[in-house]
């Protein structure tokens, strides 16, 4: 059996386990503060750099990460739609967003076809499928699209702040710097920062077990 496609237990599709959303209060849809510009449009060697112009709105509710997300990925490639549009798109519930798989179609649906899932099924993730997300983040921002990833548990961030989503949850992936070793996170649910740098290692050990469009 496709992990990717159903878990004993669940009936919904989904990754390994349900695509989830961020737990705690809701917050209120609102501006982050300005992304980071830009430093370098050359993408040869290890110090390149590129993070993307996104319109970042916070999640407005507990379960709308998922269209929250897909939405600031949208917004990269000029398109305009409310979160409440993007959440019927993906079928979304009080319960979440399925999975990966549904951020993959609407994403496709909307921008021509570009996107792709990718599965980490590790608990950990292992070397390659770390380097094989930077090869996917490096492609997919270099080509304009924001990465929807689906993540969960705790982490930190490059400054020190931690991040806990043991729930589940969706964000989206802006930029990267240093060829990848860093990557620039638009996160829905935390408004107060609204993007931060994160390790590749971190993130990819925060998507696992589920996966992300790319």
């Amino acid at each position: 059996m496709n992990p990717i496609v159903q878990k004993s237990g669940l009936s919904v599709v989904g990754l390994l386990v349900a695509g989830g959303c961020a737990l705690g209060p809701a917050v209120a849809a609102q501006a982050a503060p300005a992304p980071a510009t830009p430093s370098s449009s050359s993408q040869t060697g290890r110090s390149a750099e590129r993070v993307l112009d996104v319109d970042y709105q916070a999640q407005p509710n507990f379960f709308y990460c998922g269209p929250a997300a897909t939405r600031i990925a949208l917004s990269a490639q000029g398109k305009a739609l409310s979160q409440d549009e993007v959440a019927k798109l993906l079928g979304t519930t009080e319960a979440g967003t399925p999975s990966a798989l549904d951020t993959t179609r609407v994403l496709n649906e909307l921008t021509g076809g570009h996107y792709r899932t990718t599965e980490i099924r590790d608990s950990v993730a292992r070397p390659d499928q770390v380097e094989q997300l930077r090869r996917d983040v490096l492609a997919a921002i270099d080509a304009g699209r924001p990465v929807v990833a689906n993540i969960k548990g705790t982490t930190v961030d490059t400054d020190g702040n931690p991040h806990s989503y043991e729930g589940g949850h969706y964000l989206t992936l802006v930029g990267y710097r240093d060829g990848g070793d860093l990557v620039r996170v638009a996160d829905p649910a935390d408004p107060a920062l609204g993007e931060y740098w994160m390790t590749l290692p971190k993130v990819a050990n925060w998507i696992a077990e589920r996966g992300y469009s790319s």
